[in-house]
C-alpha cells in the first residue's frame, strides 16, 4: 500500500492505534496538540505534524481519534485545519465516538470541498487497541470500505460494514447504551445488597459467576471493590451517548423506557459530581443513598 495515511488524535485509544499502524509498516504522519501524546511516538518512524493542515497537505488518508463532534469541526474547520492543507479528494474516517445524526449532515457538508467522510467508530477499551483486536463498525460507501479494510484489519479482529455514512456511530451507540444500562443496573443493585447484610466480595462472587454476570460487571465490581473510579472512560466523557440516544428517542418517537431510567442514574451521579471518574462511580450515588459502601473488608 503505497498511501500516506494521516493520524490525528493520539489519546487513550487513537496512541495505540496508530502505534499499531507503525509496526505493520504503514507511511504515517500524526498530529496531536498535546507533546506528551506526541512524544509517545518519539522511537518510531513517523512523521509528526506541527497542524492538522500539515496532515492534509501529506495524506490522501486521515484517521481521526478525537473526544467529540466539537473537536472534529475545530481539527477540520479551525485555522490551521485539515481544510487548509493543499491537495484534495481526500478521505477523512472518524474513528471516535460522534452523534448519529450529526455524523451524516458533516459528512454532507465536506462534499463541497471534495473531502469524503466516514464513521469507524471503535470498542474493545484499551487493552483491545493495545492488541489490535478492536471491534470497527463503517459507515459509509462499501467502495471506501474496500479501500480501508486491509487497514482496518491492522487495529480491529472484526471489521464490519454496517452501511452508509453514520450507521457505524449507530452501531457504537446502540452498544455503549446497553453497556451503561448494565452499569447503572449495578450501581442500585449492589449497594441494596450491602444494606440488607450480604458481604460485597461474596455478592461480587455471586454475579460473576452466575446468571447475572455482564461484561460490565467483569469490568468494573473489581474495580469497585478495590475503590478504583479512575480505570476507565469519564462519566463526562461517555455521557454523550445517552445525550444522543436521548435525541434520536425524541425525534423518531421511539420508546426507551428502561434506557430513560438508565439515563436518570447518570444524570444524577454527573451532579453529584463524579464526572471526573469512571462509569462506575455511578455506584457512589446509591451508596450516599442507602448510607454503605460496596468495597473489599479492610485487612
Amino acid at each position: 500500500m503505497n498511501k500516506k495515511i494521516g493520524f490525528i488524535g493520539l489519546g487513550q485509544m487513537g496512541r495505540w492505534m496508530a502505534l499499531n499502524l507503525c509496526l505493520n509498516d504503514f507511511d504515517l504522519i500524526v498530529f496531536d496538540r498535546s507533546k506528551e501524546a506526541m512524544d509517545f511516538l518519539t522511537d518510531k518512524k513517523v512523521k509528526k505534524a506541527t497542524s492538522p493542515a500539515e496532515v492534509a497537505s501529506h495524506a490522501d488518508w486521515i484517521f481521526l481519534s478525537l473526544p467529540n463532534s466539537g473537536t472534529i469541526e475545530e481539527v477540520v474547520f479551525g485555522p490551521e485545519g485539515v481544510i487548509h492543507g493543499s491537495g484534495s479528494d481526500r478521505i477523512l474516517i472518524d474513528l471516535g465516538t460522534s452523534c448519529y445524526i450529526w455524523t451524516r449532515e458533516f459528512a454532507d457538508r465536506l462534499k463541497k470541498d471534495r473531502i469524503y467522510f466516514s464513521d469507524a467508530p471503535v470498542t474493545g477499551m484499551t487493552d483491545r487497541a493495545k492488541s489490535a483486536s478492536l471491534t470497527i463498525m463503517f459507515g459509509g460507501e462499501q467502495k471506501i470500505f474496500e479501500k480501508f479494510k486491509p487497514v482496518f484489519e491492522k487495529l480491529g479482529t472484526e471489521v464490519i460494514h454496517m452501511g452508509g455514512v453514520g450507521n457505524g456511530q449507530l452501531s457504537k451507540m446502540l452498544n455503549n447504551v446497553l453497556y451503561n444500562v448494565n452499569i447503572a443496573a449495578l450501581a442500585e443493585v449492589l449497594p441494596m445488597a450491602v444494606k440488607l447484610g450480604l458481604d460485597p466480595e461474596k455478592a461480587a462472587r455471586v454475579i460473576n459467576t452466575g446468571s447475572g454476570q455482564s461484561f460490565a460487571s467483569r469490568v468494573f465490581i473489581p474495580n469497585i471493590l478495590d475503590n478504583r473510579f479512575d480505570q476507565a472512560y469519564s462519566l463526562d466523557n461517555a455521557y454523550k451517548d445517552m445525550a444522543n440516544v436521548c435525541d434520536i428517542s425524541s425525534r423518531e418517537k421511539i420508546p426507551i423506557p428502561v434506557v430513560q431510567a438508565a439515563v436518570s442514574t447518570y444524570k444524577m451521579a454527573l451532579n453529584f459530581g463524579f464526572g471526573a471518574e469512571d462509569k462506575g462511580a455511578m455506584i457512589k450515588v446509591f451508596e450516599k443513598l442507602l448510607d454503605v459502601e460496596f468495597r473489599k473488608k479492610e485487612g
